[in-house]
């Protein structure tokens, strides 16, 4: 079901959340101020799946993980890895979609690459992973390229899945600009 600005308040009392949308959309962000303003555990899907040194989870290692994290009463889980749908939409209540403009996108995840590369940031403690502007701008794993030929398939995808009769149990959001993202945020959590 596709939830409408007036119906943001009867969202309060949903507890498993996953936040979606393509690389640079603002997930990591709306999902972290909803743990926040609703004191409920955050994951993020990115920390879940990335090994040290860039290596990549087997889907032996990464299902059971999700599934440990979804299994719980309460959660916002921020990322969409796809193949995990049936695992993590299992017990979702809602589902927020960060539909930004092209745009927009775009100037996110290259400004986040470049602030990163910049600092030597480590992206998630302990990994010792860390963006580097040779892989985002030289590298097939570019997450800039990623983000350019993600984008259009993404919303074709999440257009095609809020409609599902495969997802019926789930409340869908679907926010295009910053200041529909303040008012869900403003609704839902106050």
């Amino acid at each position: 079901m596709i939830v409408t600005p007036t119906d943001y308040p009867s969202l309060r009392d949903c507890r498993r959340i996953n936040v979606v949308g393509t690389s640079g959309s603002g997930k990591s962000t709306l999902a972290r101020q909803l743990a926040d303003g609703l004191q409920i555990p955050y994951f993020e899907m990115d920390r879940l799946f990335w090994k040290q040194n860039w290596q990549e989870s087997t889907d032996d290692e990464f299902f059971p993980t999700v599934d440990e994290v979804t299994i719980q009463d309460k959660w916002v889980l921020d990322g969409n890895y796809t193949r995990t749908t049936p695992i993590k939409w299992r017990r979702v209540e809602l589902v927020v979609w960060l539909d930004m403009s092209f745009a927009r996108t775009f100037y996110r995840v290259t400004k986040r690459v470049f602030q990163r590369s910049l600092s030597n940031q480590e992206i998630w403690p302990g990994t010792g992973n860390r963006e580097t502007l040779r892989k985002a701008l030289l590298s097939r794993d570019s997450i800039i390229l990623w983000m350019l030929t993600s984008y259009h398939r993404n919303r074709k995808k999440y257009l095609e899945t809020m409609q599902s009769s495969d997802y019926e149990h789930i409340r869908f959001v679907h926010l295009t600009a910053p200041r529909e993202v303040q008012r869900f945020l403003e609704a839902f959590c106050a």
